[in-house]
């Protein structure tokens, strides 16, 4: 048998102790990696063509994506659509689809932004725009009705979803409408909605109690109302077909007025007199026989 010289052996005890200590500063590192792997949100693309399209109900002001129609020029955002108006600097209306799978555990981006989509001639408005803070930054397609994607919550805070609303107006009876469609209507009683939001005139009293026309230099125009119309169906498919004679049709009117009331029922009216105070067909994929029945009705439930 062949002796091991002590050098030899020393030699060896030094290289073993090296790779023991280089284990022990590794090995941690990878468990963690693998016990642990870090977080990937893929957000969800937003849809491209759906059954269920944000204007299957129609579209209220024959808005195009035409940039010389710059007062009711057609923005699709995947999750809701916009006609814009660009010489008023807001939404002249925002229509958009909720279903159960909309809602989700995404936390409020909070990141309002100008829209890029705007074309590059167009001013775009900006949050700054709304200060000094008199009026909330309201919006039409809201936040919590996008909370399926961190996509689908961001896009709701693109400016061109954001009207200069009172602070009373948007934090309580707007919202209290808002959780209404969410909690009751598709939460509890599983239906779908089709949502169609907007404004019209000029002259709002925010939390300073003065009527403001303008804001940001006149570049953005403060509304003095706001109104919204809810088409209330049970889950299916078919959409469009199934809304009939008894079909729920919730609209409103409020004031943006800091003194307004708290029950957004006190301001229930007709889809006729919406139409009648902005010139819009608003259901006009609707049959006319039976937009006669449901826009002339006012929700009473």
């Amino acid at each position: 048998m062949k002796k091991i010289s002590f050098y030899s052996l020393f030699l060896f005890l030094i290289i073993l102790s090296s790779c023991k200590k280089d284990n022990t500063s590794v090995l941690p590192t990878d468990i963690k990696a693998i016990t642990n792997p870090p977080i990937v949100v893929s957000p969800v693309a937003p849809p491209t063509a759906a059954t269920d399209s944000t204007m299957l109900m129609g579209n209220p002001s024959n808005a195009t994506a035409n940039e010389a129609d710059f007062s009711n020029y057609l923005m699709k955002e995947g999750y809701y659509s916009v006609s814009y108006n660009r010489d008023l600097g807001r939404s002249n209306w925002v229509s958009w689809h909720v279903v159960t799978t909309d809602y989700g555990s995404v936390a409020r981006q909070d990141d309002f932004r100008v829209n890029p989509n705007l074309p590059s001639s167009w001013y775009g408005v900006t949050p700054s725009s709304f200060s000094p803070y008199v009026f909330d930054k309201g919006h039409m397609c809201p936040s919590a009705d996008r909370t399926s994607s961190i996509e689908a919550n961001s896009s709701t805070f693109l400016m061109t979803n954001i009207v200069a609303q009172a602070p009373n107006n948007n934090q309580r009876t707007w919202a209290n409408l808002e959780n209404y469609c969410r909690d009751s209507l598709v939460n509890r009683l599983g239906n779908e909605l089709y949502i169609i939001s907007g404004v019209y005139g000029e002259g709002g009293i925010g939390n300073n109690g003065v009527v403001t026309n303008t804001l940001d230099n006149g570049r953005v125009s403060v509304p003095a109302y706001l109104w919204k119309v809810i088409v209330v169906l049970k889950n299916g498919n078919n959409d469009l077909n199934r809304v009939a004679n008894n079909t729920r049709v919730i609209s409103v009117v409020m004031p943006n007025d800091n003194n307004i009331g708290s029950d957004w029922r006190s301001y229930r009216t007709s889809v006729d007199f919406i139409e009648q105070a902005t010139g819009y067909d608003v259901l006009s994929k609707v049959s006319t026989a039976i937009q006669s029945v449901i826009e002339a009705r006012v929700d009473n439930q």
